[in-house]
């Protein structure tokens, strides 16, 4: 199994409507995309960074589903996420295996 985590770091400002298009948007298309079994959005409470610091983990069986999404899905998600909050976030991506 794998773990693909989403650290994104947002402007206080948008905070709610960020939280309301991540629930309401990335989440359910992430989901309908067959490539996840279950998904976490958690507010990283003790963060060095400016603004506010959410990661969104969605857990796959295998890379390969996770490939899949990413080839498949997740550039148009990326593409409406980005035109929504555009310079306002920045993000970086993790994929981590379980270990047991």
């Amino acid at each position: 199994m794998v773990l693909y985590n989403i650290t994104a770091i947002i402007e206080k400002p948008i905070n709610d409507e960020w939280l309301k298009w991540i629930n309401e948007e990335f989440i359910p298309r992430a989901m309908s995309s067959g490539s996840f079994t279950s998904n976490r959005l958690l507010r990283v409470l003790e963060s060095p960074n400016e603004g506010i610091t959410y990661c969104l983990q969605f857990v796959s069986d295998n890379a390969d589903n996770y490939r899949h999404f990413k080839e498949s899905f997740e550039p148009d998600i990326i593409k409406d996420l980005t035109s929504q909050f555009a310079n306002r976030f920045v993000s970086f991506n993790s994929l981590m295996e379980f270990v047991d």
